[in-house]
């Protein structure tokens, strides 16, 4: 069996650690890196810098993914239905730009079909779509215990009482897209 070339897509959605554990359990996803883009500051930003909103950076995702296996729209269609993209600069009790709702796209036609998705999806929430979608910036990989935060901290309260929710939520919406 011949495999496809892998993809790559980067969004943000608040925390990392929740979009990172909602996307690791879709067929298709190889490998998702939690880390930084967007951000104005030179050098390489660290959680502690980022957390502080002064960087411009926001806390992303960027995912490995089988296209033959899981679209860009799926992938989309997840992303925007894991967290709440009409809300600006703040998911949950995150508040701040590094929480922002974005999708950073990695050529012309991400950028296409994340337009179109925006457009089809407007009508399911109450308020405008929010989400940013910008070019892909450089991408700064987070430090190692932000990686597999979930999976290597699911007893951990925040992961209970935030994640848990938001994994409940996918494998009812989405159950036929996960692993």
């Amino acid at each position: 069996m011949k495999r496809s070339k892998l993809e790559l897509a980067t969004l943000g959605c608040g925390c990392f650690w929740c979009i990172e554990a909602v996307i690791n359990e879709l067929k298709g996803v190889e490998k998702v890196i939690s880390g930084y883009t967007g951000g104005t500051v030179p050098g390489r930003p660290t959680y502690r810098e980022v957390c502080s909103g002064l960087t411009g950076h926001a806390e992303v995702i960027q995912i490995s993914f089988d296209p033959s296996i899981l679209s860009f729209e799926d992938l989309l269609i997840v992303f925007m239905t894991s967290h709440d993209p009409t809300t600006l600069n703040r998911q949950g009790a995150d508040a701040g730009t590094q929480y922002r709702s974005v999708i950073y796209y990695h050529n012309e036609a991400q950028k296409e079909i994340a337009e179109i998705v925006f457009k089809e999806m407007a009508p399911y929430f109450q308020d405008p779509i929010v989400t940013e979608l910008s070019p892909i910036a450089e991408f700064f990989e987070a430090e190692n215990d932000h990686q597999g935060y979930y999976a290597n901290n699911s007893s951990q309260g925040y992961c209970r009482v935030v994640i848990e929710p938001k994994l409940a939520k996918l494998r009812s919406m989405h159950s036929e897209k996960l692993k």
